[in-house]
């Protein structure tokens, strides 16, 4: 699991993460229902007015966005070359971040998630062999990996209590529904038109589907969906469609949904016997955008807004260090200029002179912005 947010990742990959407005499943919703009618505003509305802090449930994630075959083997292999596997490659440079950044975009994962108030977080992820746990209160927060039998632990102080806890709910590779959708809404609102689609059912929920599409052309996302539950407002899937692809690209939603309030034990963690403790320092100074200083990457530069933003990364000396990488040759590829990465929602331009351009745009509009 990730343990840096996305203000405080490297902008090598994640600027493309932010451009699309989404980490994110393909869950499909349930068959149609017929609710009251609802304008595209008063879903936004039904969605702001939502008081809904407290629940539990399980969440699916996946992703569909035609990575390169072999990907996943190559993070594998990149992630065993580091300490503490791919949850400690956060202070190995630029590569690390790179593969810390992919692994949110590939693979399928189910989760358990709580949630309690603003402050009160847990996210266990399971995989085939292993589990992983982010746990939070506001005072103290926790990550755990059982492969690695580390556990890294952030005391949280009183007058960051607000600011770091939202920073560590972007921490967790499988935030909710409602996360996803607030963050799409905030980063896409002004440059998207807004329609209501089909009611349905999620988690068991009726929901209204509020469709989003992009006002501008030529974005490489088509749309996203936003199921919101009509009784309390909150979303409950989202699901982003890339142009010229049938299946979802990216989707997260729930699968089973409890929304009384989590017992407060679930927010507490103790480290067993023979786990090995690590204290996170505080982050220091501002997390400006998505630049990294410890990493020597200054602040980008941001060109366009919403669907086809493009984010520029100046060249710097951890970049370098990620074009040294072999995993870099082996996916990316060659073009006029640099190389590129590309999936289904997102294009990474690495430049032939260091710098670092993506967007949710084709390649020749990274190319154009590059000169």
């Amino acid at each position: 699991m990730s343990r840096k947010s996305f203000k405080w990742l490297p902008a090598v990959v994640v600027p493309a993460l932010i451009a699309v407005g989404v980490v994110s499943v393909p869950l499909q919703a349930g068959a149609a229902v017929d609710l009251p009618d609802k304008t595209a505003n008063e879903v936004l509305q039904l969605i702001a007015e939502s008081t809904e802090d407290s629940f539990s449930g399980t969440v699916e994630k996946s992703a569909n966005l035609g990575l390169p075959e072999g990907l996943s083997t190559g993070l594998s292999g990149m992630s065993e070359s580091v300490p503490g596997g791919m949850d400690g490659m956060a202070g190995h440079g630029a590569a690390g971040a790179l593969a810390s950044g992919l692994e949110l975009l590939s693979g399928t994962h189910e989760a358990r998630v709580f949630v309690s108030g603003p402050f009160s977080l847990r996210v266990q992820v399971k995989d085939r062999l292993a589990e992983r746990k982010a746990v939070s209160n506001g005072t103290d927060a926790w990550f755990y990996d059982s492969e690695t039998n580390v556990a890294s632990h952030l005391a949280i102080p009183p007058e960051a209590k607000a600011e770091l806890s939202e920073e560590l709910e972007d921490a967790a590779d499988l935030a909710t529904p409602a996360q996803i959708a607030d963050r799409l809404l905030d980063k896409l609102g002004g440059s998207t038109d807004f329609a209501v689609g089909t009611d349905s059912k999620v988690a068991g929920r009726t929901v209204y589907e509020l469709l989003l599409t992009p006002k501008a052309s030529g974005t490489l996302a088509e749309s996203v969906s936003i199921s919101v539950d009509s009784e309390t407002g909150l979303p409950l899937q989202v699901s982003v469609a890339a142009s010229g692809q049938e299946d979802p690209a990216v989707q997260i939603g729930f699968t089973a949904i409890d929304f009384s309030e989590p017992a407060a034990d679930l927010f507490e963690f103790a480290p067993g016997d023979g786990v090995t403790v690590q204290e996170i320092p505080l982050p220091t100074g501002p997390p400006p955008g998505m630049s990294h200083p410890d990493l020597g990457i200054g602040e980008p530069v941001v060109t366009g807004a919403g669907w086809d933003a493009i984010v520029e990364v100046p060249a710097a000396p951890a970049v370098a260090e990620l074009f040294e990488n072999p995993l870099f040759a082996e996916m990316t590829t060659d073009v006029d200029g640099g190389r590129v990465f590309s999936t289904a929602l997102v294009t990474v331009f690495f430049t032939d002179d260091g710098r670092v351009l993506a967007g949710s745009v084709p390649l020749d509009r990274l190319q154009a912005a590059a000169g």
